[in-house]
């Protein structure tokens, strides 16, 4: 069975710094990411690595995040900077296979607040 945890979480003030961290049960992904759902809106892209740490952010987290992987630990992060109440959204881990399937951990939510 795969599974994505993350961690890393929680309450932040405006300008701070939180470091997600995403567990993955199985070295199987081509492409690890991270996406976040604000409060009342959809799910969309963070950003996201490939298996030869090629990366993309989307324009909101481009200059203050920053995702890398451990192949060794099969864990994958996402440092966040400058962290602006704008940024307030549950973080979900995402994995895609070789042949397109996605697994999601459950999340874990941050709150920047002052």
């Amino acid at each position: 069975q795969v599974q994505l945890v993350e961690s890393g979480g929680g309450l932040v003030q405006p300008g701070g710094s939180l470091r997600l961290s995403c567990a993955v049960s199985r070295s199987i992904f081509s492409v690890l990411g991270w996406y976040r759902q604000p409060p009342g809106k959809e799910r969309g892209l963070v950003a996201l690595i490939t298996s030869s740490n090629r990366t993309m952010y989307s324009d909101s987290a481009k200059g203050r995040f920053t995702i890398s992987r451990d192949n060794a630990k099969n864990t994958v992060y996402l440092q966040m900077n400058n962290l602006k109440p704008e940024d307030t959204a549950v973080y979900y881990c995402n994995g895609v296979l070789a042949g397109g399937g996605h697994y999601w951990g459950q999340g874990t939510q941050v709150t920047v607040s002052s």
